[in-house]
């Protein structure tokens, strides 16, 4: 497994800085646990013998429905980063969501594919104006506002720059008191569709569609930000039925193989991102790992959407899954990527 690969070659504080989540580690451990609350019913004489994960988001061509999310200091992980990270994508066909705390400057990242970036609004909100417009200057095609974290938990490896905690005034610190109006704001600043990161609640979700979100992540940091808090397992559904096909939903958290990626589109995710595998594939092997992860992920939904009947993403809806009230306690297979 990439983890424990990763836990060799990274520096203890760093892996743990990747690793943890907050608190007794709760909602960071139940999180892939829960996508094994649901059952697949498979269909039966469907032509399978071609499978199609390609997908079109705010008009970029993805090679399959799994985005690298946006995740803070890749630079802690090899000395290139986001750089490596960014070749990785490309490689792989797929998108990423590039961190607000990225490990380096948005201009030295080569950022030929489509790309979102992720955003933060501080207290003083010219700072992240200032940002956005980098971002936009840079090709960002969409904004990506996290709105779980009003507070940021002192962590174990200090975060580097002028936005590092041990130096951070005031009125960089992440604003508070941010209401839905931040979601317009940004739209109007950026000329970009915002998508709103940080939902677990489908009346969150309403009142993000109604602020003029282009969609909406089901997300709970990783479980960095608050212990305890739902699986997005188990969030996503009713939160994509409240929405109701306006925009799109994505979803994040514990997702770990083909497998929960199908789970996530049977219940109303158009794509999924993912963190911490990404993170000990480039720990481990660069640029090409990180390749080679996003591939894994896309090969393992096309082997399992065939065993199900599907031929096609359209083809997935919310009948395919059901959820088990009672399971056994058994040890879950990480694949490769932990």
């Amino acid at each position: 497994m990439h983890e424990e690969t990763a836990r060799t070659v990274l520096p203890p504080a760093v892996f743990a800085y990747y690793r943890d989540g907050i608190g007794d580690q709760v909602s960071r451990d139940e999180a892939a646990a829960a996508w094994r609350d649901w059952r697949f019913a498979p269909r039966l004489f469907r032509d399978v013998s071609r499978v199609g994960t390609e997908i079109e988001l705010f008009g970029a061509r993805l090679a399959g429905p799994v985005l690298a999310g946006p995740t803070a200091l890749h630079t802690l992980a090899r000395p290139e980063g986001e750089a490596e990270t960014a070749r990785g994508v490309e490689a792989a066909g797929s998108l990423l969501v590039l961190s607000f705390r990225s490990g380096r400057p948005l201009e030295e990242i080569p950022l030929t594919r489509p790309w979102w970036y992720q955003a933060y609004v501080l207290r003083d909100r010219s700072v992240t104006e200032r940002q956005v417009r980098r971002a936009v200057a840079a090709g960002a095609r969409a904004i990506v506002l996290t709105a779980d974290a009003p507070y940021v938990p002192r962590r174990g490896v200090p975060e580097a720059g002028p936005l590092a905690p041990a130096s951070r005034p005031p009125e960089l610190e992440q604003d508070p008191a941010l209401g839905p109006d931040a979601i317009s704001w940004l739209a109007a600043v950026s000329g970009r569709p915002v998508l709103v990161k940080g939902v677990l609640r489908p009346q969150d979700a309403v009142a993000c569609v109604a602020a003029g979100a282009a969609g909406v992540i089901v997300s709970n940091h990783g479980g960095r930000q608050l212990d305890r808090v739902v699986a997005t397992a188990h969030a996503l559904g009713p939160v994509a039925e409240a929405v109701g096909g306006r925009v799109p939903v994505l979803v994040d958290g514990g997702i770990r193989d083909g497998a929960d990626v199908l789970t996530a589109l049977a219940l109303g995710a158009r794509a999924v991102l993912i963190g911490r595998p990404l993170l000990w594939a480039l720990a481990t092997g660069g640029a090409d790992g990180v390749r080679d992860c996003l591939d894994f992920y896309r090969e393992d939904l096309a082997r399992t959407m065939a065993q199900a009947g599907l031929a096609a993403l359209a083809d997935i809806d919310h009948t395919l899954v059901s959820r088990v009230t009672h399971r056994p306690q058994i040890a879950i297979n990480r694949h490769l990527f932990g």
